[in-house]
């Protein structure tokens, strides 16, 4: 099999490996929170923002109400994320600009989010896949890149730029989404980063990386 073949082909095992894989494992209730609560990730863990998410917004639970917001509160409460000064300045000024250029709603096109302070292409590909259903490109998450690389799709480890450009070469637009949500899980699950469960890999006999050891 050529590459294109083999990433098709990893998607269909997959597919049945990780039958139940979510989309995200952010918690979000509207549009407007899964903006946020992508912004609030970076360089975080997905259960930190889940745990910090409800008590945010509750207190700032539109894009009005959060555009108004004091930058010293919303920074208390995000601190356990990092970078909270900055990341609070980012929720803020997006929130701000959502009201005043998009009357409060989020768009749907890479384009215009990725013109909010704090959004990078993966957290729009993210706002979009898993909000809208839509793909403009390919989730690019530490467990994606890591796997990607490992299966031989890219040669680009940890420039998630490139790695995007090889698998949407690779890989027909329908199923963007779906690769990333799967090897979102694989990454989680089996091929982790430190110690990768080969021997029960689904995916370990067109892995060129697969090691088993030998006893």
């Amino acid at each position: 099999m050529d590459l294109s073949e083999t990433s098709v082909e990893i998607v269909k095992i997959l597919n049945k490996t990780y039958p139940d894989a979510p989309a995200t494992y952010l918690n979000y209730q509207n549009p407007f929170e899964m903006l946020i609560v992508t912004i609030l990730s970076a360089r975080a863990t997905d259960a930190g923002v889940n745990k910090i998410s409800p008590i945010l917004f509750k207190k700032y639970p539109t894009p009005e109400k959060m555009s108004k917001a004091n930058l010293e509160e919303i920074g208390q409460i995000i601190r356990p994320l990092g970078a909270f000064n900055k990341k609070a300045a980012y929720i803020t000024e997006t929130s701000r600009q959502l009201v005043d250029r998009f009357d409060s709603k989020v768009p749907k096109t890479m384009d215009d989010l990725i013109s909010f302070p704090g959004v990078s292409r993966k957290t729009g590909n993210v706002v979009l896949s898993v909000v809208f259903g839509l793909s403009e490109g390919v989730v690019m998450d530490t467990h994606v890149m890591r796997v990607t690389v490992r299966l031989g799709l890219s040669e680009h480890d940890k420039k998630p730029e490139k790695i995007e450009r090889d698998l949407m070469e690779l890989l027909p637009n329908k199923l963007w989404n779906d690769y990333a949500k799967l090897i979102g899980a694989h990454g989680r699950q089996t091929c982790k980063s430190r110690k990768p469960n080969c021997i029960e890999c689904s995916l370990n006999k067109i892995c060129p990386s697969a090691e088993f050891d030998e006893k």
